[in-house]
This record gives C-alpha cells, sequence and structure tokens, in this order.
C-alpha cells in the first residue's frame, strides 16, 4: 500500500498495516476502516486534512502537509504483521521517512508502528521507549511521537479516547509551530 499524501510533508503519520476492510478495500491508508475515524477527524480538526471523514479513495479528502504511511504494506494475515514482515517492508518506511523535513514530526501508531520507526531511522528501539504521549527529539530538529494506535480495540476499551488523542496533536502543532517561529526570527548580528 503507497504512502497517502506528500513525500516532504512535515508531519508523517505511521501506521502499523492496512485493515481488511478499509486500507486494504480502498487502497488509501485508514480510509473506510474504524482507526481511520478518529485518525481523521484529529487531522481536519488540526489542519491537516481537509475533511473529517474518509470514505473511499475519490471521496475529494485531501492532506495538508501530511503524509500517512504504515509499517508493513501489505494486508498481514490475522491482522497482526509478523516480525519478517515488519523487517521486510523497513526499507520502504525509511524511504518514507527519509523525505521528513528538517523540524518536522513523525507520528507512531502504537508499538510497532514506533518500533519499525526508530529502526528504519537507524536507532535502537530499547533507547526511545514507546509510551503514549512521549515525545522524542531525533535528528534535524525532527521529533517523533507516541500515541495509542487509534483502533477500534483501543477506542472500544477506551484505553485511547479523543481528548487523549488530540492531547498528541497538541503537542505535535506545538512543535511545528515553534519550527515556524525559529525559520522565520531573523538571526542578529554582533559588532
Amino acid at each position: 500500500m503507497p504512502p497517502f499524501g506528500a513525500p516532504d510533508a512535515a508531519l508523517v503519520v505511521v501506521g502499523l498495516a492496512p485493515g481488511l476492510r478499509g486500507a486494504n478495500a480502498s487502497g488509501r491508508p485508514f480510509t473506510g476502516d474504524h482507526a481511520g475515524i478518529i485518525l481523521y477527524e484529529t487531522l481536519h480538526a488540526y489542519g491537516f486534512a481537509s475533511q473529517p471523514v474518509a470514505t473511499a479513495r475519490d471521496d475529494g479528502l485531501v492532506l495538508n502537509d501530511c503524509r500517512i504511511t504504515n509499517a508493513v504494506k501489505c494486508l498481514p494475515p490475522g491482522n497482526k504483521p509478523e516480525p519478517a514482515e515488519i523487517r521486510a517492508c523497513n526499507g520502504y518506511l525509511a524511504a518514507d521517512l527519509s523525505a521528513v523535513p528538517a523540524g518536522g514530526a513523525i507520528l507512531a501508531l502504537g508499538r510497532v508502528a514506533h518500533d519499525a520507526t526508530l529502526r528504519a531511522l537507524r536507532l535502537k528501539p530499547s533507547a526511545l521507549p514507546f509510551a503514549h504521549g512521549a515525545r522524542h527529539p531525533l535528528a534535524n530538529g525532527v521529533v517523533l511521537f507516541d500515541s495509542y494506535h487509534c483502533s477500534r480495540y483501543n477506542t472500544n476499551t477506551r484505553r485511547l479516547t479523543a481528548p487523549m488523542f488530540r492531547a498528541v496533536f497538541d503537542q505535535i502543532a506545538a512543535h511545528r509551530r515553534r519550527e515556524a517561529r525559529g525559520r522565520t526570527t531573523p538571526s542578529r548580528q554582533h559588532a
């Protein structure tokens, strides 16, 4: 499954894998499945998506300075990727992440996406442990943010609520504002 959004987007959302009834059927990440509900609503609320609902590839939804990709590119058996599949797809994820601009943000949805992201960036997952709401500074001002995955299971059990998810996006928005201010602040010259 190819990523959705501009290759040089300042925010890259890393999911787990295409869902059987969602992305695998629609051809677009998080489109047509339960996990996409809270994701696209939140992306829209923060200005990263043109509309709050993703129903089909041709629904008119456009991402703004955001790209969505997955740790695993094809539908895993039993909807749970095996370590070998994650390793086999890691080069694709590394290519997806290589275009994140300085000062950009990466949002890992769940531990699998977090660990795959770190491996794609040639970092040890044990050095930067996953935790919902965690913020991990990386090279070039890029920050990795962690959230529980927005799956039906996590939202139905309230392991992840909409306010919890928005709190992560509040951090991302604050990071992007700081980076934007840093790029527009003129440097001072000393005589």
